[in-house]
């Protein structure tokens, strides 16, 4: 049996990489605030399973994830491990100066710690099985880019590349055939995009921007994101170790 972890599976691109992955016979283990009944009760080749946990919390992200880890090992028919960290903040939007330091501590918890923390909690519990690992972090192109209102987000994407690739050259270093890379949606038709649109043009001078995308039919549908993602994840031969996959590959 194929597994993948996948988180933020309650909605978005989360759900449709999960549902795509079930469509290819893998069980799916999804972490979530709240939970998916769509999931749980589809009719697919695969299986979904729900773990809560609030991923801004790192104590509760660790143990949950000890859990998983516990629980997967009791299996006898693993084939693969695919572990997709998806769930990400976009608040604050909001200047330097401007921003509650709680919304902050918040956002690099989801975007940043948590990976960092389930990576390395992933890594060393799996290191004495001839399991081949894939993990991918689903990062945007605003880690390589300037956007005003978004110093968070900005922040915590480029951290996020940046632990990825350096994640990526120690295993290649270590020989281990693990796998790690980054890739971007792009824009698509998410919750996230209706809190950004919803922002002040004081918060966010781009914001117009973004109401124009959804106005002239401009974002894709997460389940045609997710193919992209989940074709990749497919063919494991051509995942490079630290490579930075966009949906914009595929749509140019």
């Amino acid at each position: 049996m194929n597994y993948a972890v996948v988180t933020g599976t309650s909605k978005g691109l989360g759900e449709s990489i999960a549902k795509l992955l079930m469509q290819a016979a893998f069980h799916v283990i999804g972490i979530a605030r709240n939970g998916n009944e769509g999931l749980e009760n589809a009719d697919l080749p695969g299986e979904y399973t729900h773990y809560q946990a609030d991923l801004s919390n790192i104590d509760q992200t660790r143990k949950v994830f000890e859990q998983i880890i516990g629980d997967l090992k009791e299996k006898q028919d693993i084939e693969s491990l695919h572990l997709v960290q998806n769930a990400a903040l976009i608040n604050p939007i909001e200047q330097a100066g401007k921003q509650d330091p709680t919304l902050i501590e918040q956002h690099m918890n989801v975007n940043l710690v948590s990976p960092m923390v389930i990576t390395n909690l992933w890594l060393d519990s799996w290191q004495d099985q001839s399991i081949p690992l894939v993990l991918v972090h689903v990062t945007s192109g605003a880690a390589d880019r300037s956007v005003y209102g978004w110093t968070a987000y900005c922040a915590s994407k480029a951290g996020l590349n940046r632990f990825t690739r350096t994640v990526a050259l120690e295993q290649e270093e270590l020989n281990t055939g693990n796998k790690v890379f980054l890739f971007d949606p792009s824009i698509m038709d998410t919750e996230m995009q209706g809190e950004i649109r919803s922002a002040n043009p004081s918060q966010f001078i781009d914001v117009e921007n973004f109401r124009n995308y959804q106005t002239n039919k401009q974002l894709r549908s997460t389940d045609v994101v997710a193919k992209v993602l989940v074709d990749r994840l497919l063919d494991e031969s051509t995942i490079e170790n630290g490579e930075y996959y966009s949906v914009k590959d595929v749509f140019k």
